[in-house]
């Protein structure tokens, strides 16, 4: 029997629309069709519709559509999208994501390849709103939820990202849902704040030690993630980063407390040393073959590091008795 996947996009505003009809089109020229893509839509019921106009006008029958009017933000909706789902393999790209032609076959075939595989997730390659920000460091990259490794073969990883990531439907039948109380509310991004995000990544943690399997990133796993010139503004960057920041002394709070919790922060670790021992010398080695491009580097790589520094100290002040941040189990699905 085909391995049937479950895609799951999540919708906030009516200005996503260019941005969704790219992403349905990527879908659409997929080397892989066993598929069915589901749509959640919150607050506009203008692009509620205009998504109701594209099934008709294409006669899209593998497109499910729902309007969700009940508890609010990303993790809500996609624990909707789950519950909806029919695939054997559940997946989750961004709203301004564009999938390569063979993500989903890839996908699959790295699934079928392993068994004790639980979940897959890839490359996400920024995808410039201007050529002009292609300056931007890649160890920061993970700061607009791309990817930053530099490897041609799979390997295992702590977890990805929700612009590009999928898991088995045991996984959630077993592990429960995505936690609403992490993630983005309000659309994300400069439409919306939160101090807790990385609700994938706090998913995928307590899958894996939940049932032994592991996650993969595979490099055939592609897709382009849109980055808009808002994104890099100081407010947008230092706001992206204080959130991070907070979210990991959440993790490091909820995930230390016997041997084999204690290095849930090591791929934090090892990118810090990528920062300093690869991206810091890279700068200085810079400043007089490009001084204006080494001079924005400086700038973000200060800016990134400061603000997720504030945001990990600034969870004890918020919270110095480690009380109220305590993420509790959630119930599974049936």
């Amino acid at each position: 029997m085909k391995t049937k996947v479950s895609i799951i996009v999540t919708c906030f505003t009516i200005k996503r629309l260019k941005d969704v009809m790219d992403l349905l089109d990527s879908i659409a020229v997929q080397t892989y069709s066993d598929i069915e893509i589901i749509f959640i839509i919150e607050n506009s019921k203008e692009l509620y519709k205009a998504l109701e106009e594209r099934i008709s006008k294409d006669k899209q029958k593998n497109l499910k559509l729902f309007f969700n009017d009940s508890e609010f933000g990303l993790s809500a909706n996609r624990n909707i999208g789950i519950q909806k789902a029919s695939g054997d393999i559940i997946a989750f790209v961004d709203d301004d994501a564009v999938l390569f032609p063979r993500w989903t076959e890839a996908m699959v075939k790295a699934y079928d390849a392993d068994a004790s595989i639980i979940g897959v997730t890839g490359p996400i390659l920024p995808l410039w709103e201007s050529p002009s920000m292609n300056w931007f460091p890649k160890e920061l990259y993970w700061m607009f939820a791309c990817t930053y490794y530099d490897t041609n073969k799979p390997m295992e990883v702590r977890n990805g990202y929700g612009t590009n990531i999928s898991f088995r439907k045991e996984a959630f039948e077993i592990c429960g849902l995505f936690r609403t109380e992490l993630g983005a509310k309000g659309g994300g991004g400069a439409l919306g704040k939160q101090k807790l995000t990385s609700e994938e990544a706090e998913f995928s943690i307590r899958v894996t030690r939940k049932t032994g399997k592991h996650i993969i990133f595979h490099p055939d796993v592609s897709v382009y993630h849109k980055v808009y010139q808002y994104r890099m503004k100081t407010s947008a960057l230092a706001w992206r980063g204080f959130e991070l920041g907070y979210t990991k002394a959440v993790f490091k709070r909820n995930f230390s407390g016997n041997r084999n919790q204690e290095k849930v922060l090591d791929t934090e670790y090892t990118l810090l040393k990528r920062v300093f021992f690869n991206l810091v010398p890279g700068i200085f080695k810079g400043i007089f073959r490009h001084p204006v491009i080494a001079g924005r580097k400086s700038f973000v790589t200060a800016l990134t590091l400061a603000s997720v520094a504030t945001g990990y100290v600034y969870y004890f002040i918020d919270d110095p008795f480690n009380k109220k941040r305590i993420l509790k189990d959630n119930n599974t699905i049936h």
